[in-house]
């Protein structure tokens, strides 16, 4: 029994040491990878809203975004009513990875008169849309 135990945590001992060697960017020699706070899409974090006109606004939106390679990184954000339909969006050109979270602006979204409020969504370049969203009041409706 006492010479199983010892077996037992040889074992051990090397799969934990296997582990740690490994870590996350190691993963991905077994075919699979796992960002480093396993988030699939950007989050829309804040959103400040100014009237332009009566159905005009501008946007300043807050996205945190998972930058885990070149390829992969928040490339963009929309303005959807909450039955999804398209208000405005802005693509984003590049990663922001020394830049977390970052602020970008879109200007001159023209919104239905009869809406008071609107949803605002960040996009991974891989996932598209999916992370946490904004339902954000229109100032002045």
């Amino acid at each position: 029994m006492k010479g199983n135990v010892s077996k037992m945590m040889k074992y051990l001992l090397s799969r934990r040491q296997l582990g740690l060697l490994l870590g996350a960017s190691g993963m991905a020699l077994f075919g699979f990878s796992v960002c480093a706070n396993d988030r699939l899409f950007p989050d829309v974090l804040a959103v400040k809203i100014r009237a332009v006109s009566d159905d005009t606004f501008d946007f300043d939106v807050t996205v945190s975004s998972t930058y885990d390679r070149p390829s992969r990184y928040a490339d963009g954000f929309r303005v959807v009513t909450q039955q999804g339909a398209l208000l405005g969006a802005r693509k984003l050109w590049h990663d922001h990875q020394g830049e977390q979270p970052f602020t970008r602006d879109l200007h001159g979204v023209k919104v239905p008169k009869n809406l008071r409020v609107v949803v605002v969504q960040a996009r991974d370049q891989v996932n598209g849309y999916g992370g946490k969203a904004i339902v954000a009041a229109l100032p002045g409706r």
